[in-house]
């Protein structure tokens, strides 16, 4: 038996630069064509041992090791893909934690420490970005133990201040951790690598370290041994010149040419047979390679790997890949286990699309943190079909169709216009959820200014001294509303409950206003009030609520000044009935 490349997860809060890492580590630039550039989906890259001598010249001089190489999973950037970092943990055999060094711990640090306890999986910290320490000099591509020797006094004790916070802030999870060069024993304290993807100083402790760890402590858990290979369907995309193909990480066994193999599918697993296996070259990464993949015959663990294959109906992303030899119902009741969507749904509540399993999965974990309920989910772009069943909807709020790294497809979109269904879709998880909140929001707000509209809302006035412009037909006077909001066309009451006119029209300076709101001091145009008779200077007056609707008004939503001023009129009423407004 040999020994295969450990596979590593890299894992971290959104931003702390986990793609800028490897991108350095590869000398690639995907970060910058991802959205948002943040990491939506899986992917993978070899980094082969020969790539690591080199890298690591400074610090390991002649020795070599039987560790193979490394191989990376970059997993998604944002705290909602959960589900996508679990299986990458799943997977993995050692993990890197990135951590801004001027940040510090954030929510998806200790989520990524969650999950890495869960699966019990080994990890160092990668303390990143130490270039943006005040009057750090650096030293590009050098070790970190090289390059601090050549710093400062107080720029080292500012980086050692930075690492003593990390190290308390990761005791309070229970986990005792130190800088890698001064740790005693390892299998009590984990490492702290300090590093830059900017400038690669300390990068090459960080991949020392990893194949270090890896041959000292994993020789055991990478021993290969033949037999039938499992993987992880990463990606499921249209290969120009090659049609359908799925980006796969093998994790166990071998894969061949001809192999039959089930596949992880929307409803039952898909049986089909291998026709091609490409192979990306080393440090080239499997979602946007820089050249050409190689085809080969076979592979073995741990690898990533573009299959093209008879038949991909329905295949999904985020699916298993099982070679199928010996007992293929045992295979297919697996593939369909580990194929099931596990999402908790409402009776009523949004329906929510997305372009994989993991991901689906990742949106429904982050509308659920936001208490946003779903209904129904599926994996897809968006048909006509569901643009009529979530038309259907009772709530309008719930009219709404989620879909992250979708489309709408033609016969969708053509009808879109007809159907009271909304449709918002984005390719940031964090950003759909904020585009549905805001959206929720407005359209809180429209209805709500639609229903007041209807309404006589309760309104304060008082008539201001040495404000009568005109005393009658019609009497303009200035008054100050003292609670609720006033309005054109509504009638007016005194304390004693009799009518003394109704508004025509309000004013302030040239403006002619709608509406005047608790606060303002206007002109009103009273029509069959006389001031002296009807009306008086210092007068406090009321809008005339209908009765029928007083029900209705404390249902929708006063506020508190509505509600004093309502409670106030509801007194003068009852004085000559006292089941007003009941």
């Amino acid at each position: 038996m040999g020994i295969r490349q450990p596979i590593v997860s890299v894992l971290g809060h959104v931003d702390h630069g986990k793609t800028s890492l490897l991108d350095y580590v590869r000398g690639s630039t995907v970060v910058v064509r991802e959205a948002g550039r943040i990491t939506q989906h899986i992917g993978a890259t070899e980094v082969p041992i020969e790539h690591i001598y080199r890298v690591c010249s400074d610090l390991i001089r002649e020795k070599k090791f039987s560790v193979p190489g490394l191989m990376f999973i970059d997993t998604p950037g944002h705290h909602s893909f959960t589900t996508l970092r679990a299986r990458g943990g799943s997977l993995a055999d050692l993990a890197v934690l990135v951590v801004d060094v001027r940040e510090g711990m954030k929510p998806q640090t200790i989520e990524s420490i969650n999950i890495l306890r869960r699966f019990k999986t080994p990890f160092v910290v990668a303390l990143n970005k130490i270039d943006l320490i005040d009057g750090w000099i650096s030293n590009p591509n050098r070790p970190f133990v090289l390059s601090f020797r050549e710093q400062r006094d107080e720029v080292k004790s500012e980086l050692d201040e930075r690492v003593y916070g990390l190290s308390a802030r990761l005791h309070q999870e229970g986990i005792s951790a130190e800088r890698y060069d001064r740790i005693e024993d390892f299998t009590r304290n984990v490492a702290i690598v300090p590093l830059s993807a900017k400038t690669g100083e300390g990068v090459p402790d960080l991949l020392l370290f990893l194949i270090g760890l890896a041959q000292r402590f994993l020789e055991e858990e990478l021993s290969t041994e033949e037999g039938p290979a499992k993987g992880t369907i990463l990606e499921v995309k249209e290969e120009r010149g090659l049609g359908p193909a799925i980006d796969v990480i093998v994790y166990a066994g071998t894969i061949r040419r001809g192999d039959t193999v089930a596949l992880g599918t929307t409803s039952k697993p898909l049986v089909t047979r291998v026709k091609a296996i490409l192979k990306p070259r080393p440090l080239d990464e499997i979602r946007d390679p820089r050249e050409k993949f190689d085809s080969v015959k076979e592979v073995s663990a741990a690898a990533g790997v573009k299959i093209i294959c008879q038949s991909l109906e329905g295949v999904v992303a985020g699916g298993p890949l099982r070679v199928i030899s010996g007992d293929r119902e045992e295979v297919l009741e697996q593939i369909e286990e580990e194929t099931k969507v596990h999402i908790e749904t409402k009776e009523a509540g949004l329906l929510i699309k997305a372009d994989a399993i993991g991901s689906l999965e990742a949106l429904a974990y982050e509308a659920q943190n936001a208490n946003i309920p779903i209904r129904k989910f599926e994996v897809g772009d968006i048909s006509r079909r569901v643009i009529v069943e979530a038309s259907a909807y009772n709530d309008p709020l719930h009219r709404v169709i989620l879909g992250f790294n979708v489309q709408v497809l033609p016969d969708a979109r053509e009808i879109l216009p007809n159907y009271p269904a909304k449709v918002l879709l984005n390719d940031v998880v964090y950003r759909l959820i904020e585009d549905y909140q805001k959206w929720v929001e407005e359209t809180k707000k429209a209805s709500e200014a639609d229903s007041r509209s209807l309404f006589s809302f309760p309104g304060k006035i008082k008539v201001l001294p040495n404000c009568v412009f005109r005393v009658s037909k019609p009497a303009i006077v200035g008054v100050r509303v003292l609670a609720g909001r006033i309005r054109s066309g509504q009638n007016l009451i005194d304390r004693g409950g009799r009518e003394v006119g109704k508004i025509r029209s309000i004013r302030t300076g040239e403006d002619v206003l709608r509406e005047a709101i608790m606060g303002s001091e206007v002109a009103i145009a009273i029509e069959g009030a006389t001031v002296g008779r009807q009306i008086n200077v210092e007068d406090i007056l009321y809008v005339a609520v209908d009765e029928s609707r007083v029900k209705e008004l404390e249902s929708i939503g006063l506020n508190e000044d509505e509600k004093m001023t309502l409670e106030e009129l509801l007194v003068i009423k009852r004085k000559d009935d006292p089941f007003w407004g009941m």
